[in-house]
Parts: structure tokens; C-alpha cells; sequence
């Protein structure tokens, strides 16, 4: 499936905002997560690396506390060799970096992290009253990082968009449809995608995974002037709304990385969004290459404005990170872990040659 850029950009200038839904509808039992229990997991990642010289691990670690859905706990660990706790003075995201000497024949080490989670959902028929964003914490979510732009291409696409809204909510309405209808969830996309979202709109072929398609909601939302955010994670649990695309099917949980994002209205505070999510299901549910009236994609597609099953774990919400001590350039994202020896950076998304396994336990259910 291809998009061509003309064709695209006049299908965002078209939608009405106007006529875009005023609130969240709710999908009833199809797909339906709303605040309840909590529920606490430890997450395990065991990494190792045959070394070819001295060697080196960035290993990302829960790091995001949200009081209405999720809490990031203790992050306990063991290996052979120094490991010390790094903060991200931007974002507050936290990794553990580990260093091994070249005489190390093999490195390793196992970190455990505990979290609690619970289901989230924003009724946008009824404004509230939230805190408002501190104007430290309004500016970083507005500004442009280097895989997200939001001049040039990016902000052209995002004034098309948005031409008939009148809100912020519209607005962040606007992008999360245009971005339903016009993108595509493409299989032999690596890992999660990369994110770089003016390369795609330039491409005039809108497929990537969710690193792409949510990183571009992110930035046509804040060359909207609206504040977003990618939240970098990993999926924990099946669906317990019966979504086999959109949870997992076992305690090894190495390959299910995830983001997803978040976008700030003034009435109603951080609200989750997923619409790549959308196109995973349309994709990959059963029996797959599901059409766009399938009453699975529109109960996700409904629900993921406003939303989240939160059978996943969040990391964090940083950009463009430097690992301290590497010889290699910043990561665009931290979602999975990082390597080096003899001064090469291994491949994060080859986990069976660069070793590593995270496993998921649910220690409660309350």
C-alpha cells in the first residue's frame, strides 16, 4: 500500500475538525479499559555478550510514575561487572549502565524491575480541571527533537490537518484520524521502526511501526502548538480483551517492545492516544487484513483516542539520548537494551545474536 504525497496531504486539509467526534465513545464489552485494580509485575531482563575487547550495556529501566496509571518500583540487579544508576537530567528517564573489563571472557547481568499498572481512559465529553503544564515542561513537550521536526514538511502537513479546528481537543482529534486513515502498519519494518517522521512524509509512503506513527502524531501535534509525547515501553500481558495483536502470548516478552503517545488538552490534562495500534490491529488481528468497518478496528479505533489497555510497562519518555561512555552516536529512543564491545555497537534488534531475554511475571492480581 502507498500514499502519494499530494494525495495525502489534500486528505488532511479536507477533514473537518468540526464534525470530527466530540468525546471518546465508548466501545462497551468489545473494548472497553477503564481505571480499576492495579496490577504488579516484575519484569526481567537477562543480557549477555561475548566480549571482543572491553564492553559496555545501557539497559532501560521503569522510570515513568504517573499516579493514575502507573507506578514505577524498585530495580534490583547482579552481574560481573560495575554497574551504576543513570538519571537523564532531561527527560528524568533512568538506565542502568554496566562496564566490563577486556579481560572479561563473557558479561552479563540481570535486572529485575517492579511495576504497577492499571487500565486508563479520559472522558472527553466531560472537561476537567488538571494541572497545567509548568512552562519548563510545556516547552520540552513542544520542541523538536532531532527524528521529530516540527518545521518544514511536518508543520505543512500539520496546518492541513488541522485547517478547521477550532480546540485543542479538535485539533488533537483531527491528527489522530488523519493518522488512521492515511498510514499503514508495515510488517518489514525492523524492531519498532526508527521515527524519523519528516524522512517518512517526504517518502510519501506512510509505513513504519509504532515508533513511526506514533512519533508522527507526536510532532504534527506540537507544530500544532499542542504538547505531546512518545512514552517508550514494552507490552507485559495479554489483553484480557481478547486483542491477540495487541498484547502478548507468553512470559517472554523480549520482542514486544512498544510506544506510544500522550497529548496535553487544557480541559482535560495528558490524554493516551495509539493509533498505530489501530493499524496493528487492522494488520494483525485474526484473521488479519481486517477492513477499516471490522467491528474490532472500529472499537480499537474508537477507543485509542482517549484510552489505553495498560497490559505494558513504560520506560520513559526520552529523546535523543546520549549513553554515557559509548563511542557510538545517541539513540534516537531508549526502549531496548544497548551494547558496545571492542567499541562497536551491537544491534539491539538481533536479540538472539546480541543475547539478551526479558521475561514477565503478574506477582498480583487485586
Amino acid at each position: 500500500m502507498q500514499f502519494k504525497r499530494r494525495e495525502f496531504l489534500k486528505a488532511g486539509a479536507a477533514f473537518s475538525a468540526t464534525a470530527a467526534f466530540p468525546s471518546r465513545l465508548w466501545a462497551g464489552d468489545e473494548f472497553d479499559p477503564r481505571p480499576g485494580p492495579w496490577r504488579s509485575y516484575a519484569v526481567t531482563t537477562e543480557l549477555t555478550i561475548n566480549t571482543e575487547g572491553a564492553t559496555q550495556a545501557w539497559i532501560p529501566l521503569p522510570s515513568v510514575n504517573e499516579r493514575e496509571w502507573f507506578k514505577s518500583g524498585a530495580s534490583e540487579w547482579s552481574t560481573n561487572g560495575e554497574a551504576t544508576l543513570v538519571r537523564d537530567p532531561k527527560y528524568g528517564a533512568e538506565f542502568l549502565h554496566v562496564r566490563w573489563g577486556a579481560s572479561e571472557k563473557q558479561s552479563a547481568v540481570r535486572v529485575v524491575s517492579k511495576v504497577s499498572t492499571r487500565d486508563r481512559a479520559v472522558d472527553l465529553g466531560r472537561p476537567a480541571s488538571p494541572m497545567q503544564l509548568a512552562p519548563a515542561e510545556r516547552e520540552l513537550y513542544l520542541h523538536a527533537t532531532e527524528l521529530i521536526p516540527t518545521d518544514g514538511i511536518v508543520k505543512e502537513t500539520s496546518d492541513k490537518i488541522v485547517a478547521d479546528a477550532k480546540t485543542d481537543l479538535e485539533k488533537a482529534r483531527a491528527i489522530y484520524e488523519w493518522i488512521v486513515d492515511n498510514t499503514f502498519r508495515k510488517a518489514s519494518t525492523r524492531g519498532c521502526g526508527v521515527g524519523d517522521i519528516a524522512s517518512l512524509l517526504v517518502s510519501g509512503e506512510l509505513g513504519g511501526k509504532c515508533a513511526d506513527l506514533n512519533a508522527l502524531y507526536v510532532g504534527l501535534a506540537r507544530a500544532a502548538g499542542i504538547p505531546a509525547r512518545d512514552v517508550y515501553g514494552i507490552r507485559i500481558a495479554p489483553s484480557k480483551f481478547g486483542y491477540k495483536s495487541l498484547g502478548v502470548g507468553s512470559e517472554i516478552v523480549t520482542k514486544a517492545q512498544h510506544c506510544r503517545a500522550e497529548v496535553y488538552l487544557d480541559r482535560f490534562g495528558w490524554v493516551p492516544v495509539d493509533p498505530a495500534d489501530v493499524r496493528k490491529v487492522i494488520l494483525e488481528e485474526p484473521p488479519t487484513n481486517l477492513p477499516m468497518s471490522h467491528p474490532k478496528v472500529r472499537a480499537a479505533r474508537s477507543t485509542l483516542f482517549g484510552a489505553w489497555e495498560t497490559n505494558w510497562l513504560a520506560y520513559n519518555f526520552a529523546h535523543d539520548l546520549m549513553l554515557p561512555g559509548s563511542s557510538g552516536p545517541n539513540v534516537g529512543f531508549l526502549m531496548y537494551p544497548q551494547a558496545e564491545t571492542g567499541g562497536a555497537r551491537l544491534d539491539p534488534l538481533d536479540p538472539d545474536n546480541f543475547k539478551y531475554t526479558i521475561r514477565s511475571k503478574e506477582l498480583t492480581a487485586t
